[in-house]
């Protein structure tokens, strides 16, 4: 049976770490075994940050809303309540939009939360 030499496959697995790794500073740039930890650190820190964004644009789009409630002489809890005794359904996001892009519009809503 013929000998198999690895020198090909190993060359290319580590060239597409090091691709994978461009931009790092120092040695986890140039060398395989820094650069693939460097790689499993960005990988895991990726993953556990996409989680966070969600929670994060959450929590934006609430103190927006809360501004632009207050503004209207209403808190964010009342403002939401009122909402949801009006049975209007707008996502958070949408509202933080109004506040931010349409006031006029944010005004009427929160008159309808008010009455409510």
């Amino acid at each position: 049976m013929a000998r198999i030499k690895r020198g090909v496959t190993a060359h290319k697995r580590h060239k597409r770490l090091l691709d994978a790794a461009q931009g790092r500073r120092g040695t986890r740039s140039k060398l395989v075994k820094p650069a693939r930890e460097a790689l499993l650190h960005a990988l895991a820190y990726a993953t556990r940050d996409r989680k966070q964004r969600k929670r994060q644009l959450r929590e934006l789009w609430i103190i927006r809303i809360n501004a632009a409630a207050r503004a209207n002489g209403l808190t964010y809890a009342r403002f939401i309540a009122g909402l949801k005794a009006a049975n209007v359904e707008i996502d958070r996001k949408i509202l933080a939009d109004l506040a931010v892009r349409d006031e006029q519009t944010f005004t009427r809503i929160a008159e309808v939360a008010k009455g409510a």
